[in-house]
């Protein structure tokens, strides 16, 4: 009988030890590295889609409040309320301030902090500085760089610096910089766009029509602005000169207002939605190649920074019957 062998485990080829060796703990971390630099970009990109697609909703909401507060009030509600009753507009800026989109409150789900403003004060009053610090997330841009949720406003000379909540949208004054005048030229002064020092706009005002008028659009980036109002003497400028050399501090007005130029001190120059060459007082969006914009009839658009210098002043305006064809 043939003999039976007993296998032990010393019989057996060494199992080999499991584990990476550190060339391919190399190789794999290169194709991690691979991986997430195909991710990253894709990523961004469905970010800003759902950062812009956020801000057409708030310009939407916004465009409804309009025609609501035309609805109450049989007008859009002004630029910025400045100066006593019976000065329509009155000569300089003066209180009490309040600007578009704090008009707009009641119409936006903000009754309650309306009702808590003290509307018969100046924006920059003591008794309105814990509600004008409020932060509104639908004057908020997800994908603006700027997010933080209030600003300082400073006046020209120190003599007041008070903290509103910021806006990323701002209304659209029109052609010219009507906050650039301190006379009794009323041209100039109201402006060409619906939104100015004590407008007063009705939809029959907007001769040139509410889907060829631009009401409202972005602004992030270059400079910050606010849902509260305008301080007589404040200042605007620029939060990165080194970036935007072309750009300047400007006037209070431009907390809330915008326009596209071309303006009388700038014959010919208009600045399209974030042009290169934007200012404080022009609007500029986060992302690439253009902007958002809330029209008179309700409707948001994206307006590339390249469309035709002359229609986007054409839209830009009001009532000068320059109607612009297809943009």
């Amino acid at each position: 009988m043939d003999q039976i062998h007993e296998i032990t485990l010393t019989d057996c080829p060494r199992n080999r030890e499991i584990g990476f060796t550190l060339i391919e703990l190399l190789v794999v971390i290169a194709i991690i590295g691979i991986l997430i630099s195909l991710l990253v970009p894709a990523v961004q990109k469905v970010r800003e889609a759902a950062a812009r697609l956020q801000s057409v909703n708030n310009l939407k909401q916004i465009g409804i409040a309009m025609q609501s507060h035309h609805d109450t009030h049989f007008q859009f509600p002004a630029g910025y309320l400045s100066g006593a009753a019976g000065q329509t507009p009155p000569p300089v800026d003066a209180a009490p301030g309040w600007a578009w989109s704090s008009l707009l409150l009641p119409y936006l789900e903000q009754d309650s902090l309306f009702k808590q403003i003290r509307f018969d004060l100046p924006c920059w009053h003591s008794a309105n500085q814990t509600a004008v610090a409020t932060a509104i997330k639908v004057f908020q841009n997800p994908g603006a760089p700027n997010q933080e949720p209030t600003m300082v406003v400073s006046h020209s000379n120190a003599s007041l610096r008070v903290r509103f909540g910021i806006s990323h949208y701002v209304a659209n004054n029109g052609q010219d910089e009507s906050w650039a005048y301190d006379s009794s030229d009323l041209s100039f002064i109201r402006g060409a766009g619906p939104f100015f020092r004590n407008s007063k706009t009705t939809i029959s005002m907007v001769t040139d029509g509410l889907s060829s008028t631009v009401f409202v659009g972005e602004h992030t980036t270059i400079s910050d602005k606010t849902w509260v109002g305008v301080v007589p003497g404040a200042v605007v400028p620029p939060k990165d000169p080194a970036r935007f050399p072309l750009t300047a501090t400007d006037r209070a007005a431009t907390l809330v207002l915008v326009h596209s130029g071309p303006a009388a001190a700038e014959p010919g120059i208009i600045h399209p939605p974030s042009f290169p060459t934007c200012h404080v007082c022009q609007m500029y969006a986060p992302w690439s190649g253009g902007a958002m914009v809330l029209f008179g009839d309700g409707h948001s658009q994206f307006i590339p920074t390249t469309i035709n210098h002359n229609t986007w002043a054409a839209l830009s305006s009001m009532n000068l019957g320059d109607v612009p064809g297809e943009f």
